[in-house]
């Protein structure tokens, strides 16, 4: 019997050795400076309308996306509720890319679409971590996360996304 347990304790003390644990997985994000300060000096980039997807995280995986500005949307991109996946918000990422690609070609001006993310209160975590998924999938490099605004919550609530 004490052969059997000696013999049970080095089993296990060689599985415990030799097994590798998983490693805990990470997503890189790029984060601004904290030293370069926006000032009067300083101030920030203008990005045209033309090149801008802004990206809204509404409740229940529903998103919100709209080209330009909320008050003056791009033609045809107007406030659109859609999900997540190669046929809800993917797709149009992929869309409004090949979009820009085209004008970059036509002014040879070498700019890419930004896209501005702004996950709301009642948007989940998944939620963001799905947003960042799909910039990865898409190959997006220019995304930046903001805060909301008044008038987001307005339009995710008239579109019953919040």
């Amino acid at each position: 019997l004490t052969a059997m347990v000696d013999l049970a304790f080095l089993l296990i003390t060689f599985f415990m050795l030799t097994t590798t644990l998983s490693k805990p997985q990470s997503m890189d994000l790029a984060m601004p400076d904290p030293d370069e300060i926006i000032d009067e000096d300083n101030p920030p980039t203008e990005t045209p309308a033309w090149r801008t997807l802004t990206i809204v995280l509404g409740e229940n995986d529903k998103v919100a996306w709209y080209g330009g500005s909320l008050e003056n949307p791009n033609p045809g991109e107007e406030p659109t509720i859609t999900g997540y996946g190669k046929n809800g918000i993917r797709q149009v990422i992929l869309n409004r890319s090949k979009a820009v690609q085209a004008d970059r070609r036509k002014t040879k001006a070498d700019e890419s679409l930004v896209i501005i993310i702004k996950p709301s209160e009642k948007a989940s975590f998944k939620n963001f971590v799905d947003i960042l998924d799909e910039m990865a999938i898409t190959q997006e490099k220019r995304y930046a996360v903001v805060d909301m605004t008044e008038q987001d919550v307005e339009m995710l609530t008239e579109k019953g996304a919040y």
